[in-house]
């Protein structure tokens, strides 16, 4: 019989990352690949990004639509209740073999402890690492202590899933699989990706994802508005990404809208660019900034000058292209990103998240390894 794959996602991001592993699974003699989409791709505000998976080829087993359209954090805990009761439903119609997920997001989290419950197998990939502005910090390593199989994105982080007390021979160090898409997507040129954006690319432009900071006391709508003030002053160009569907992600759509409403030529927003046109901007772009965990570690394969902006990030092991600051520093960080020497200093820069061959490495193990879901504490 064959041993039954199921992958919940619910962000355009993460699906994106999940996308080698996905079709890897789906060509194996081996295995059986269960779709669940759930959150964001179930949501028009998100721009319905399930149909992008299908646009790919996938058959979605399941749809759950669990996002409340509130902008507050009871509502974003409501959505996790909602996505546990609606997953166990779900489960128990596809009766998996195993539940893999990537990440640290609520509904993630959500995905995992209906699974637990259910005594359903879990494989997680991303564990182990260190996002101290984000609530997703708490979420990934309580998803470590619920899964049974890890894959981390670096030796560091598989040393850290060991000393939360998970047997090291069920740790597997692979890589990120985001840079599969790097390394194996074949990319879009300006004119074919200018058509695609329904927007004409004039440098210097940059990349902007900024997601709110779920652990920290700013208010989400004036760190946004000072980060937009400094960028409509700096010079250059900016293609804006949605923010995810976090407490505080909606005014931080609602006031970038604004300013590309002022310009639209030096502006423009995209609620989900998918994961083939992500990469062609980043690839084009001049410098990418936010908080996205895409600049830490997708840009660097780029080789590409980073502003990474507050804490969301931080801890987080980084490859050398990372300038770090608050946004009443950002104007001089545009200035260094810039620079010759900036520039020069990231040409020289390996990325340390795997040189692109992930998924074949989680795939290999999630074909053969152990599904008990009895768990031994591994003492140091």
């Amino acid at each position: 019989m064959l041993r039954r794959i199921c992958v919940v996602t619910g962000t355009r991001a993460e699906y994106g990352l999940f996308l080698p592993i996905l079709r890897r699974i789906k060509a194996s003699k081996d295995l059986t690949l269960q779709l669940i989409a759930t959150t964001m791709h179930t949501s028009e505000e998100f721009g319905f990004t399930y149909q992008q998976i299908e646009q790919d080829g996938f058959a979605i087993n399941e749809k759950v639509e669990n996002l409340l359209a509130a902008d507050s954090k009871q509502a974003k805990a409501k959505s996790s209740g909602l996505a546990t009761i609606l997953l166990s439903d779900a489960y128990s119609r596809l009766q998996p073999d195993v539940i893999l997920l990537l990440g640290d997001r609520f509904e993630t989290h959500a995905a995992a402890t209906t699974a637990m419950l259910m005594n359903i197998p879990i494989a997680h990939i991303h564990g182990g690492e260190v996002t101290e502005g984000a609530i997703d910090e708490k979420i990934r390593h309580s998803i470590t202590k619920m899964a049974q199989i890890h894959f981390t994105s670096t030796e560091r982080y598989r040393a850290r899933v060991i000393q939360l007390g998970e047997e090291p021979k069920n740790v597997f160090g692979t890589g990120a699989p985001g840079n599969d898409n790097v390394q194996n997507m074949l990319l879009l040129e300006k004119e074919a990706l200018e058509k695609k954006l329904k927007w004409k690319i004039s440098e210097p432009f940059a990349l902007f994802t900024f997601h709110p900071e779920t652990l920290s006391d700013f208010d989400s709508e004036l760190r946004i508005q000072a980060i937009l003030k400094v960028l409509d002053h700096s010079g250059i160009n900016v293609l804006f990404t949605y923010a995810n569907a976090d407490d505080g992600g909606r005014v931080i759509n609602k006031n970038i809208e604004q300013l590309v409403g002022t310009n639209t030529e030096k502006y423009h927003i995209i609620k989900s660019l998918g994961q083939l046109k992500y990469l062609s901007v980043m690839k084009l772009a001049n410098l990418i900034i936010g908080n996205s965990s895409s600049g830490i570690i997708e840009a660097a394969s780029f080789k590409k000058p980073v502003i990474n902006i507050g804490n969301r990030q931080t801890g987080r092991l980084q490859s050398g292209n990372v300038i770090n600051v608050e946004p009443n520093q950002l104007s001089s960080a545009i200035k260094k990103a810039l620079s010759d020497e900036f520039l020069s200093l990231c040409s020289k820069k390996t990325n340390i998240y795997g040189v692109g061959d992930a998924a074949q490495k989680i795939v290999q193990v999630i074909k053969n390894h152990d599904l008990s879901c009895v768990k031994r504490f591994h003492d140091l």
